[in-house]
């Protein structure tokens, strides 16, 4: 089992501000001390185990972990849920951005937030200061649309995978609402679809 203390990390790396991101002195400090008590232990599978005197501290070391397993997951999940894509994909990406934004918007979440009782702020704290402190850790790491995780933004993707899906929303809709062209029409059905045989369950329930 390979066994990770985030205070030695910190202790054997100094910070440098990642990606142009402007990280103050007191929030390094704040990281740094709430990491002090946090210790990640993979198992052999490199399933991460996260150990901490808090449920907080619990969050942290979790997003720290899924950080180092697949960065690019947890920003690409962020990004179509924030309506962000278009920030790193370029304007083919708007029409997505904006269904998002038609589904939930930043200042409702940060409304959302404020309102919250104090023990889950913690969490969504927590949530934040491990990607954050992952990425301060990790200059070699390029955001592509969201140089630096807010908590009011753990409320954006919340429901898993069984709840309201906007994704499934065709776009076509809102480019001629909007006076452009609608993207082209879906291929025929494939000679199953047509005999009216369900398609391959997809995703995790592919299984």
């Amino acid at each position: 089992m390979k066994k990770t203390s985030l205070l030695l990390l910190v202790a054997a790396m100094s910070f440098t501000p990642a990606h142009n991101i402007d990280y103050t002195s007191a929030e390094l400090a704040r990281w740094q001390q709430q990491a002090d008590g946090i210790t990640i232990i993979r198992d052999d599978w490199g399933i991460a185990h996260v150990y901490g005197h808090t449920d907080a501290d619990a969050v942290f070391g979790a997003m720290y972990a899924q950080a180092e397993d697949d960065f690019n997951r947890i920003e690409t999940n962020y990004m179509t849920n924030l309506g962000r894509t278009a920030i790193a994909e370029g304007e083919s990406a708007i029409w997505k951005d904006l269904r998002a934004k038609l589904f939930i918007n930043d200042d409702s979440l940060k409304v959302m937030y404020k309102g919250a009782p104090a023990s889950l702020k913690a969490l969504m704290d927590a949530w934040a200061n491990g990607l954050n402190f992952y990425l301060a850790k990790h200059p070699d790491v390029h955001p592509k649309s969201i140089q630096k995780f807010e908590p009011w933004m753990a409320l954006s993707f919340t429901e898993g995978s069984i709840g309201g899906d906007f994704e499934k929303v065709n776009l076509g809709g809102l480019q001629t609402f909007y006076g452009h062209e609608p993207p082209p029409a879906p291929p025929p059905p494939t000679e199953e679809e047509d005999l009216g045989f369900p398609p391959d369950p997809g995703g995790s329930n592919g299984m």
